[in-house]
């Protein structure tokens, strides 16, 4: 790829990164719930479905999902029925100042917060009909593809790794504060929740 090629990708990369999301919101909630450092699971969770999607992709099975009203709509409603579980979940919970409790919380499985970065992203059908959109920009099919998926991915999933935990999470932490007081807690948890929710209803509702 040449240098002046990776360098449009790598700034397109940093604005879609930038751009407000579930998995900013998921980031976010992470580093606040579980602390700034133990957030990455949940961010390498959600690299992980990007993966996923660019390979749906390259494979061509983008195609059949981005044309296939039936399947586009099933994986759209149930990212946003997930997002909005999330959300009511989050909304709803008790504030707690119990320190063995909010201990537990903050050391949740990596497993468990990997497996929900996952599934918030991954349950995003846009992102298929987006990567469909955006990855021929940076291709030329008369050079060897595979070395050119290879670095476009690892393009994509490091700048989102970067953004997602040096920014999105770091910013998290001011919020720490909030987490002292029950209410705190509860303007942080119904904060994060009716966010959560909002933009599971985004997802369904945009065509």
């Amino acid at each position: 790829m040449q240098p002046s090629l990776w360098l449009a990708l790598a700034g397109a990369g940093v604005l879609i990164s930038f751009t407000p999301g579930a998995g900013a919101i998921n980031t976010m909630s992470n580093s606040l719930n579980s602390g700034f450092r133990r957030s990455i699971w949940g961010i390498l969770g959600q690299q992980a479905a990007l993966l996923v999607h660019i390979l749906i992709v390259a494979l061509g099975v983008g195609v059949l999902v981005a044309s296939s009203p039936v399947a586009f709509n099933i994986i759209r409603y149930a990212g946003a029925a997930y997002l909005v579980y999330l959300g009511i979940r989050q909304f709803l919970q008790k504030p707690d100042l119990d320190q063995e409790k909010a201990a537990a919380l903050r050391n949740e499985p990596a497993l468990s917060m990997f497996r929900r970065g996952l599934w918030v992203n991954l349950l995003n059908p846009k992102a298929i009909v987006f990567f469909l959109a955006f990855m021929p920009q940076f291709l030329r099919p008369e050079q060897p593809l595979l070395p050119q998926y290879v670095i476009l991915s690892a393009t994509v999933v490091l700048i989102d790794i970067l953004v997602m935990w040096l920014f999105f999470a770091a910013a998290a932490t001011s919020f720490q504060r909030f987490t002292r007081d029950a209410r705190g807690q509860k303007i942080l948890n119904r904060t994060f929740g009716a966010l959560f929710v909002g933009v599971g209803f985004l997802l369904a509702a945009i065509h």
